[in-house]
């Protein structure tokens, strides 16, 4: 079995609707990192010297791979990463081996087999 990494920077506001609906598309799990702090095309406006910034969370989701496309979709969806500037972004990786998912592998071969 393939697995890709998706790595999603989420408004912290966002990532438990975003990791809902990247389960219901077919992710086993995640790991959240919080607070992180991001920088897009433009900086941010500052007021007196502040920076009026949103928190991000960063999302980590190993997913198989006929799933991924769909997972990163959802997310995007969910998210709202193209309704305007600065709201999150997420890529896909190639995962060239993985331990510790040996338990997910059962499961997700009963959804693969369904989906292919």
């Amino acid at each position: 079995m393939r697995f890709k990494l998706i790595v999603a920077f989420v408004e912290d506001t966002k990532t438990d609707a975003v990791l809902d609906a990247a389960r219901e598309a077919g992710a086993t799990g995640a790991t959240v990192i919080n607070n992180a702090r991001g920088e897009g095309l433009r900086k941010r406006k500052t007021f007196f010297g502040l920076t009026l910034e949103v928190q991000r969370d960063v999302l980590l989701l190993v997913v198989e791979e006929h799933l991924a496309r769909s997972i990163l979709e959802t997310i995007e969806k969910v998210g709202e990463f193209d309704n305007k500037n600065g709201e999150g972004i997420a890529v896909q990786l190639d995962v060239e081996d993985a331990v510790g998912v040996a338990h997910q592998v059962e499961e997700l071969t009963k959804v693969v087999e369904d989906k292919l």
